[in-house]
């Protein structure tokens, strides 16, 4: 399935090291329904044997809805689940290493997407050979507990102007600073707190892709303007 970074970025974060997996599916269809470029499964304390559980249930709805499914953090797991993206981050198997065993397992369509917390990070990312970079965080957050030192609007400009790749920015981001985000040059935001504790989670998670669709539609205008 082909990844198209732009919009919303979908991430279904599970809590806590116990699996309800009804009640999962059930929060991923709120959130696919948004029609997401992605939706990225993040389990940091389920066991390896949940998350594939989960994962192997998340395939079926993401496949139905269009969606492609990426795993955080586990290269096993999204190989396991047949995903189509994996996200690293800093700390994770490096990115090197992840490329060699894509190779390996003749999983060549997997989409790798990286973290990054700085510029020189992005860079590094890009040049290693990743499809993709998220950036941030861009604002305060709370829904990392070890979260890297805010970079801020600035920065997340720098970045996006510098890489070659998309840049999905996270952290923080709102309905009400997510205009900021896309015009400072993000391809897509990646929204957690502020669509899961919405009324309406498929209607906030449109939200966040109509801000871009927004800005996109202004870039466009705004270059007819110039020629």
């Amino acid at each position: 399935m082909t990844l198209q970074i732009q919009g919303y970025y979908a991430i279904l974060d599970v809590k806590g090291s116990s699996l309800d997996l009804a009640a999962a599916c059930r929060h991923a269809s709120e959130l696919l329904a948004a029609r997401p470029c992605c939706l990225q499964l993040r389990a940091k304390q389920l066991s390896l044997a949940a998350m594939c559980e989960l994962g192997r249930a998340l395939r079926p709805l993401c496949t139905e809805h269009r969606v492609p499914l990426c795993v955080n953090d586990r290269l096993d797991v999204a190989l396991a689940v047949a995903a189509d993206v994996i996200h690293l981050g800093q700390n994770d198997l490096p990115l090197a290493e992840v490329l060699r065993v894509r190779r390996a397992a003749h999983a060549e369509s997997l989409v790798v997407g990286v973290s990054t917390h700085a510029l020189d990070q992005a860079k590094a990312a890009a040049a290693g050979g990743a499809d993709y970079i998220g950036f941030g965080p861009v604002f305060p957050t709370t829904t990392k507990s070890d979260a890297d030192p805010v970079v801020g609007l600035a920065a997340l400009q720098d970045v996006a102007a510098a890489a070659a790749i998309p840049v999905v920015a996270i952290g923080g981001i709102t309905l009400d600073n997510v205009a900021a985000v896309a015009r400072a040059g993000a391809s897509a935001a990646a929204v957690i707190a502020a669509v899961d504790g919405a009324p309406d989670r498929t209607l906030a998670g449109r939200r966040i892709a109509q801000a871009f669709a927004a800005q996109n539609e202004a870039a466009r205008t705004s270059r007819q303007v110039r020629t």
